[in-house]
């Protein structure tokens, strides 16, 4: 017979309750009321934040956009079909964030980090909010780093800085994307990190975009969000934030990135198609309250930080597309107003030819020359000059049937400089070959030419310079300023350049 021992049993009893985790887990529960185009309304979750993830049935994730009264509005990702009335929605406590990190470089992803191109998972364990506070006035310092475009008219005339914003404005198939494009490009040899964010765009459209990265080896510093056109509506609205989310890795670990959004207008439209939804009042055009908040809180994640936050730096792009010309439309002014200038493209240049079809006139930059070099500086001025007098001249012209020779020779010149600021897509030319093309403009030196030889005249006198005056192209780049030495030699290698260009042994052109 075995003898049971009840202070054996007790002890063992008493152990277990000691082990005994009786933790609870309390997780709020609410219930879908409302389903459909990408919406949901769901009620019970009375703590949910504004921008919290909120898990739905099969695996689909919702934001909290609207945090009303008695219900929630959430937009949906993933297969918004899954969701009906009734169904259980539990809250995360986690605000929507992506991948960020070196791994995402020369990769195509969604807003959320996730790969779209076919290579396999990204290895990255680090996230960043998609929504951060933009860093106030005491954590930014003024922008005077150049970020070269590799465009002669945009380099000279509205230079970008480091940490600026510059809206690229224009209509349909005016070259707007190429210029984002080029500008990238030209980063090959600097430490900049770039980001493209297609937002609504086709997907051919943004095959084509990657396979010209790739080809010119610009996809190994380039990151490509897409938030296709057949994305839902929410997707396309979160990708700007995803994208700057990721650029922002690099700016507040003492880097500097470069983003384009391409376009805004197709992200207003995205937040319009979401608002409405949502039932919010809509304002002017059917916008939403909010929209110009919508762009500014993007737009001022942008900024070149102080020493003590690690002198990183986040420099934008932002595309809006017009229609017929007309800058004065809400979304336009709305973005023009939060930059720090313009690039303003002209459907009539473009048809004429005039590539990129860049309007002079109406572009601008805030920043100016103090995101120049000295030499590039110099030799600005006068470009601007020589600019500001054909136009009038120009205008003139149509109405004067006869014009004195001092007018006559500026008209040509102004031709002239017009065509040396002609460059051919998808090749961004370096700041140093740029000063040596526009000082010839400038200073006459093309002034006999036909129209028609200029480019041919610039591509002859790099060739001139590279072959024989090497140490002039790396002067200007090392030393970035028009030394009266460098200068002289400059005069002395574009006279020498004349005498076999326009066969003639006296040097023609003013070289003044």
């Amino acid at each position: 017979m075995v003898e049971i021992k009840s202070d054996e049993i007790t002890g063992l009893i008493k152990e277990q309750i000691k082990q005994y985790d009786y933790a609870l887990s309390m997780k709020e529960e609410g219930v879908v009321v409302e389903a459909g185009d990408g919406i949901a309304r769901v009620f019970g979750l009375e703590n949910a934040m504004s921008m919290e993830i909120l898990e739905f049935p099969g695996g689909v994730n919702g934001l909290a956009m609207n945090l009303e009264e008695d219900n929630i509005g959430a937009i949906l990702f993933g297969d918004v079909d899954q969701v009906e009335e009734g169904n259980k929605v539990k809250r995360t406590g986690k605000i929507l964030e992506t991948k960020v990190g070196p791994e995402l470089s020369g990769r195509v992803v969604g807003p959320l980090g996730t790969p779209r191109d076919g290579k396999g998972k990204i290895d990255t364990d680090r996230t960043r909010n998609i929504e951060i506070k933009a860093p106030g006035v005491v954590k930014r310092r003024p922008v005077e780093i150049p970020l070269q475009t590799g465009y002669k008219s945009i380099d000279a005339l509205t230079p970008i800085g480091r940490g600026q914003r510059e809206l690229i404005i224009g209509d349909r198939r005016t070259g707007k994307s190429a210029i984002a494009i080029d500008t990238i490009l030209n980063q090959e040899d600097t430490d900049v990190h770039c980001f493209y964010v297609a937002i609504g765009q086709k997907t051919s459209t943004i095959a084509k975009v990657v396979d010209l990265l790739r080809k010119n080896g610009a996809m190994e510093y380039t990151t490509v969000v897409t938030a296709n056109a057949e994305d839902p509506t929410p997707m396309q609205y979160i990708a700007p934030y995803a994208g700057t989310a990721m650029a922002e890795y690099f700016m507040y670990n003492g880097g500097d990135s470069f983003i384009v959004y391409d376009d805004l207008s197709k992200h207003a439209v995205a937040y319009r198609e979401i608002s409405l939804l949502l039932r919010r009042p809509p304002g002017r055009e059917a916008y939403p309250g909010d929209i110009f908040y919508t762009h500014s809180r993007l737009l001022e994640r942008s900024a070149k930080l102080n020493d003590e936050m690690g002198g990183g730096s986040l420099t934008a792009f932002p595309m809006v597309e017009t229609k017929a010309g007309d800058i004065s439309a809400y979304i336009p002014t709305n973005v023009i107003s939060i930059t720090d200038g313009q690039i303003y493209l002209e459907s009539d240049l473009f048809n004429q030819g005039f590539r990129p079809a860049i309007n002079v006139g109406d572009s601008v930059s805030r920043v100016g020359g103090a995101a120049q070099n000295d030499a590039m500086q110099e030799i600005a001025g006068e470009l601007r000059l020589e600019m500001a007098q054909y136009r009038d001249l120009e205008a003139f012209a149509e109405f004067a049937s006869e014009l004195d020779e001092e007018s006559q020779a500026q008209l040509a010149r102004g031709e002239r400089v017009m065509e040396m600021l002609k460059q051919d897509q998808y090749q961004p030319m370096p700041v140093e070959k740029q000063a040596v093309s526009l000082y010839a403009a400038v200073n006459g030196y093309i002034d006999d030419l036909p129209v028609d030889r200029v480019n041919e005249y610039e591509k002859g006198l790099h060739d001139h310079l590279e072959t024989y005056y090497e140490e002039i192209l790396v002067d200007l780049k090392e030393e970035a300023e028009l030394t009266e030495d460098i200068e002289e030699e400059l005069k002395r290698a574009i006279n020498d350049f004349d005498s076999t260009f326009k066969g003639e042994g006296d040097g023609s052109g003013s070289g003044s």
